[in-house]
Formats: C-alpha cells, sequence, structure tokens
C-alpha cells in the first residue's frame, strides 16, 4: 500500500515505519524532526514539514496519491500539557483536523490514529475497557479524545474509517535493536531508569508515594513497543479488508507500580541508583490498566513480548547502544 506516515521519525512511528518497511510497502513519513530523528526513518520518503502548513500538506496528498494514513505526530507530555495546554490543542488537535480533513479531501479511506489510556482520566479502579467513562484530567488525553470524537463524526459521515489505538504505557526498544526511544528529555519511566543504570543520569524521581496502591506509587500497563508496532500493522490489514471504524484499547491487561519497575531495571541490569521520592506530578491517574479483549478478537492481535524484563531488558541494551 501506499502509505502516508505523520510521525514517523518518532519513537512508536520509527518502530511501526520499520515493520511496514520490511513488508515492502511504499511509505511517506512527515516529520518535523521537532522529537523525532532522521536515523530512526529505516524506510521510506522523509518530508521534513510541519502539519500546520497545509497548502504543502495538500500537494503532498495530490502528488502520492495516499492509500491509508498513520497518524502519529503531536505532543505527548502530560505535565507540559497541564502548563501549556494550547500547544497541546494546536499541535494535538488541529493539526490531526487538518489531517483527517485532507484524507477526506483526497479519498483516503484508511486511517490509523495514535491515542491514549489518558481519555480515560483518574478512573474509579483504574481498569478500563473501550466502554469505560472518557474524563481525561489533562490536556493532552482531552486533545486525543478531541480527535478520537472528529474520526468518528467524520467516519459517519463520509467513506472513511479508521482505528484509534489507545495506548497504554508503552516501553522497551526493538528486539533486534535496529530502533528504539531516542526522545531527549524523555518523561518515560523505564526510559530514565535504564539511562539511570547505564550512567546517563545521577538519579531519578519518584513522583508521589501516597497513592492509594499497595506500596503507595503509580500503577501502569506497560506494552513492549514492538507489540504496539504489531497492532498498527494488524488494524491496517484490518481495514484494508473492508473493516469499520473501531477504538480499542492496547495494552497487556496487567500492571505494574513505579517501584516495581524501577526494581525490575536493578535486577536486570545489575546496577543500583538513587530514586528520590518527591511530590506528585500533574495529570497523574493513580492506575490505569487495560481491558484490551476487543483488539484481539477484532483484528488478533497477538503479542509476543508480554515479559517487563524483557521490556526493559531492550531498553537498557538500546541505552547502551546509544552511548
Amino acid at each position: 500500500m501506499k502509505i502516508l506516515i505523520t510521525g514517523g521519525a518518532g519513537y512508536i512511528g520509527s518502530h511501526v515505519l520499520n515493520l511496514l518497511g520490511m513488508a515492502g510497502h511504499d511509505i511517506v513519513v512527515v516529520d518535523n524532526l521537532s522529537t523525532g530523528r532522521k536515523e530512526a526513518m529505516l524506510y521510506g520518503k522523509h518530508v521534513e514539514e510541519n502539519l500546520e502548513n497545509t497548502e504543502v500538506i495538500d500537494k503532498l496528498f495530490a502528488d502520492e496519491k495516499f492509500e491509508a494514513c498513520i497518524h502519529f505526530a503531536g505532543s505527548i507530555v502530560v505535565p507540559e500539557s497541564v502548563s501549556d495546554p494550547i500547544k497541546y490543542y494546536k499541535n494535538n488537535t488541529e493539526n490531526s483536523l487538518n489531517v483527517v480533513g485532507l484524507c477526506v479531501k483526497h479519498g483516503v479511506k484508511n486511517f490509523i490514529f495514535s491515542s491514549t489510556a489518558a481519555v480515560y482520566g483518574d478512573l474509579e479502579g483504574g481498569v478500563c475497557t473501550e466502554e469505560s467513562a472518557t474524563v481525561p484530567i489533562n490536556p493532552y488525553g482531552t486533545s486525543k479524545l478531541m480527535t478520537e470524537l472528529m474520526l468518528r463524526d467524520t467516519s459517519a459521515a463520509h467513506d472513511f474509517n479508521f482505528v484509534a489505538l489507545r495506548y497504554f504505557n508503552v516501553a522497551g526498544a526493538n528486539v533486534d535493536l535496529k530502533v528504539g526511544q531516542c526522545t531527549p528529555n524523555a518523561t518515560h519511566l523505564i526510559k530514565i531508569a535504564s539511562e539511570c543504570a547505564s550512567g546517563k543520569r545521577d538519579k531519578m524521581a519518584i513522583f508521589g508515594t501516597d497513592y492509594g496502591t499497595p506500596d503507595g506509587t503509580c500503577i501502569r500497563d506497560y506494552i513492549h513497543v514492538d507489540d504496539l508496532a504489531q497492532a498498527h500493522v494488524d488494524s491496517l490489514t484490518y481495514l484494508a479488508g473492508g473493516g469499520k471504524s473501531e477504538i480499542m484499547n492496547c495494552g497487556y491487561g496487567h500492571g505494574f507500580s513505579v517501584r516495581e519497575v524501577i526494581d525490575t531495571v536493578k535486577k536486570v541490569t545489575g546496577v543500583d541508583f538513587p530514586a528520590e521520592e518527591i511530590e506528585r506530578r500533574p495529570g497523574d491517574a493513580e492506575k490505569l490498566i487495560s481491558v484490551a479483549d476487543k483488539i484481539r478478537k477484532t483484528i488478533g492481535w497477538t503479542p509476543k513480548y508480554d515479559d517487563l524484563e524483557l521490556i526493559v531488558k531492550t531498553a537498557y541494551e538500546w541505552e547502551k547502544k546509544l552511548q
């Protein structure tokens, strides 16, 4: 297929690009390289451009005649979204609207959207099905939910089908170490802990130890990035085969606390490092765990790397490779 990937130089986008490129698809990546890296794009043609430049992107659609679009481009740092919400509504919601509008204009019928478990907010009990209430507690989650609603309404009005994948906590690196997470000043827990273990940081922080969890720290559902990438490939196959629009959780269905993750990183790497306990971070939910039966049944997604130690191992080996 002829595929547009926005944000394909970023962490998750580069892993999906790797899989689709290996499968022989014809891919164009639009990425302004604000956080992504050229070296992460192992396949396809790169267009360095901002999505708000709609005249340029419109011409690209006209010239390339895409059959599908996978939309990753956006801002992802929760505390930053609290302090700078306008950035998130512009970069995540407004730019997504631009891309969706161009898909409709140019007859691109298959669309995969990078959504997030943050749409659920601080859900009572912290276990989320796709039918759970969506009450985001930060502008990042709200900006993604607004895009989901735009996709729903566009799909109802036009010959346009989408899959929105609500990611839980993505971590690790490609098992073959071809690509990994290179985001500068990353805020992901396993990335930060791996940087500590590899000597790139002197210490790390635990944001809040007074949550209503067994050890007082937040609990998250961690998913290996290669499994998440495969979910995009499976979603594309599903849509290309005539599948209808769906919103689906993408996680493993069980969680680990911040302390458990840090202990696992220390165990896997054999390196001890300080973890300073400080106050809670704005916009963090206490617990987020997926119920991900729907994605398995609907598109046949079968994760292969549901193992926290493996996730940590790939993240740490990637950090060492970056040195």
